[in-house]
C-alpha cells in the first residue's frame, strides 16, 4: 500500500496549546507524523509518496469561502494588530449573541474557531493545504487503480467544519478525499472515523446530504471533547436523514464493547453498499493515551 505524505507538516510546528488552564507544548505535534513514518517504513507496508498539488478551490467545495480566506490570512493579520505570541482566541459569540462577522483579528479568531486550544502561528495555512494535498492525492489513487492508500496527514482534519477550526484540525482532509472520490465519479461513499473523539467537523459538512454515509464511533461528548456533537440521536437533516451514525461509547470501554459497535458500522457500511471508504484514523483509543478514557490493548 502506498503512502503519501507531505514533508510540509513540519511547517505546522505551534509552541503553545491550551489545555487545562495552561500553556502546555501541543500534544499534536511534528514529531506524531515522524513516528507514523518511520513505523511504516519499519514493517515495510511500501512505498512512501510525495503530494501532488490540487488546485486550492477543490477546498471550496466543503469549506465556506470567507473561511478559507480568514485561514489564509490570520497569521499575517495577528502579527500586524502588534499582538504578541501564537494566535488563541479569546471570546466567542456565545448563546444568545448576534452571529455578525467582526472585522478585527481577535473577533475572527472567535467567530471561526470552536475552541481554545489550537492556536495558529507561523505556516499553519501552508501545512494544512499540503495535508489536504495528502488526502485528496491518496484518494486519487485509489480512484486511478490502486486498492487502497494511506494517507499520512498533518494537520489533522476531522475537528474541522465548514467554517470552524478547532482540535488541531483547519481543514477536513477525510471530508476532501471523500468529496474528490465523488467528484471522480463514485455516487456514494462511506466514511467511517475511528478516532476517539468525535468527527464533528466531518458531520457538519456531510450532514445534509445522502450520497456519503458517516459513522463515528467515539467518545461520549457528555464526557469528552467536542462535547456539543457526536449524539446517538444525530442521525441527518433533510436528504440526509439517516445517513449519520454516531455510536457513542462511555469512559473505560475495551474491547468488547467497541468491538459490537465497530461491527454495528460495518454493518451499516456493508448495507450502504458505498463505491469507496474513507477511513478517518484516530489511533487515541488506546488504554493510556492523554486525551481518551477508553481502554483498548494490542500487541
Amino acid at each position: 500500500m502506498k503512502t503519501v505524505y507531505s514533508e510540509k507538516h513540519v511547517l505546522r510546528n505551534p509552541d503553545t496549546e491550551l489545555a487545562g488552564g495552561q500553556l502546555v507544548p501541543p500534544y499534536e505535534c511534528a514529531s506524531r507524523a515522524e513516528i507514523v513514518k518511520a513505523a511504516i517504513q519499519r514493517v515495510g507496508l511500501g512505498p512512501i509518496v510525495a503530494p501532488q498539488e490540487q488546485e486550492r478551490n477543490r477546498l471550496a467545495t466543503l469549506h465556506d469561502a470567507d473561511y478559507l480566506a480568514f485561514l489564509e490570512t490570520a497569521w499575517d493579520r495577528w502579527q500586524a494588530a502588534g499582538y504578541q505570541g501564537e494566535a488563541i482566541p479569546s471570546v466567542w459569540p456565545a448563546r444568545r449573541m448576534t452571529d455578525r462577522v467582526p472585522r478585527e483579528i481577535e473577533g475572527l479568531l472567535g467567530y471561526y474557531a470552536f475552541a481554545a486550544e489550537t492556536s495558529i502561528s507561523a505556516g499553519t495555512w501552508d501545512a494544512a493545504c499540503a495535508s489536504a494535498d495528502v488526502a485528496m492525492t491518496a484518494a486519487q489513487l485509489v480512484a486511478t487503480g490502486e486498492n487502497c492508500a494511506f494517507a499520512l496527514c498533518r494537520p489533522p482534519g476531522h475537528h474541522a467544519a465548514r467554517d470552524l477550526y478547532g482540535g488541531y484540525c483547519f481543514l477536513n482532509n477525510a471530508g476532501l478525499a471523500a468529496q474528490m472520490l465523488l467528484d471522480g465519479g463514485a455516487s456514494r461513499i462511506g466514511l467511517i472515523d475511528v478516532d476517539f473523539h468525535h468527527g464533528n467537523g466531518t458531520q457538519d459538512v456531510f450532514y445534509d446530504r445522502e450520497d456519503v454515509l458517516f459513522v463515528s464511533i467515539h467518545g461520549s461528548p457528555e464526557e469528552a471533547f467536542p462535547h456539543y456533537m457526536g449524539y446517538a440521536d444525530e442521525t441527518g437533516t433533510g436528504a440526509g436523514e439517516g445517513f449519520t451514525l454516531n455510536l457513542p461509547l462511555p469512559p473505560g470501554t475495551g474491547w468488547t464493547a467497541y468491538s459490537e459497535a465497530l461491527e454495528t458500522a460495518c454493518q451499516r457500511l456493508t448495507d450502504f453498499a458505498p463505491d469507496g471508504l474513507v477511513v478517518s484514523l484516530g489511533v487515541d483509543t488506546f488504554k493510556g493515551d492523554p486525551i481518551s478514557f477508553f481502554t483498548l490493548e494490542s500487541e
